[in-house]
């Protein structure tokens, strides 16, 4: 007991001596032993906001009856509200007026509407997403714009940005309100069956029949072309050097990837043709030279030489 007395009288008396270190700003007094008050309170705000952040990330994660998207959007919630509810209970133990605090905050959200607009614009957009589910972790989108035309998985909506992974394992981190502003194909938004069309070209004297269930036997060829609804061969054009065609197929995977498929489908037709004899037709070019001065002269060069042009 005894000892007990004799730490709070030592405590007592350092907290005296930090006190006496002081300054004068104006009307406040602000000592060395408020500053490490302060500091404590806003360290502990912080530590006590990550902690109990996580804590209800994973009691989000833990309810059942909520997809990826309604997740996603409920984690961000709530870590919102915990650090706001952690932000003025430090205010309150600093002992913060209220009204100074509104004045503060008057200036601090012009300067958040002129420098941080973006931040806070992205934001929204980022909640926006979340709440009307048009994109969705898991879904396969390809953006054009400032995206710079990228096709991926979307792995994660943040704050700021969604992660979207390319085929060819890129990460792009596409700000929210790209998405919210540009044309986004959404591959996977009410089903993964997507079909996908391949053009290719025959010559003229080819059997169209023929070239026709060539094609569906090449896409049919390919596992991932599914056998329902079958591939079909459209006649698109008869072209001026070829006639050209499109092979439409269904794949109910396309985040594994549209353009091997493509390859796939045409290695197998190019076979196919061989073995049948079907032509792929190859540009020609006629080249007409036009008599001149330097032409005459070679041309009488050659016949001195005995040499007689064509």
């Amino acid at each position: 007991m005894i000892g007990l007395r004799h730490l709070n009288a030592r405590l007592h008396d350092v907290i005296a001596a930090l006190d006496d270190i002081s300054i004068d700003v104006g009307r406040y007094h602000v000592s060395l032993a408020t500053a490490i008050w302060m500091l404590l309170v806003i360290v502990a705000a912080f530590g006590l906001s990550q902690i109990g952040g996580r804590i209800a990330r994973r009691l989000v994660r833990g309810m059942s009856g909520l997809d990826t998207a309604q997740i996603s959007l409920g984690e961000k919630l709530v870590t919102l509200a915990i650090w706001a509810f952690a932000f003025f209970v430090a205010v309150d133990m600093l002992g913060i007026s209220l009204t100074a605090f509104t004045v503060f905050s008057g200036a601090f959200g012009l300067a958040i509407g002129f420098g941080l607009q973006k931040t806070f614009g992205n934001m929204i957009a980022g909640i926006i997403l979340l709440l009307d589910r048009s994109i969705k972790p898991g879904d396969v989108i390809a953006v054009s714009g400032g995206a710079g035309n990228s096709m991926g998985v979307v792995n994660k909506i943040g704050i700021r940005a969604v992660s979207v992974t390319t085929l060819d394992n890129r990460e792009y981190l596409i700000p929210n309100e790209i998405l919210m502003t540009s044309q986004v194909e959404n591959w996977s938004y009410s089903s993964h069956e997507v079909a996908l069309s391949i053009p290719i070209s025959v010559a003229y004297g080819s059997d169209i029949d023929l070239v026709e269930a060539l094609l569906i036997e090449a896409a049919a060829a390919v596992p991932r072309v599914l056998k329902e609804p079958p591939a079909t061969v459209q006649l698109t054009s008869l072209a001026p050097g070829a006639i050209e065609m499109l092979v439409s197929c269904w794949i109910n995977d396309p985040e594994q990837g549209i353009g091997n498929i493509r390859s796939a489908v045409l290695k197998n037709a190019w076979h196919l043709f061989r073995e049948r004899g079907v032509e792929i037709p190859v540009a020609q070019q006629d080249v007409h030279l036009r008599d001149s001065d330097g032409l005459r002269h070679l041309a009488d060069v050659l016949a001195a030489r005995g040499v007689k042009p064509d």
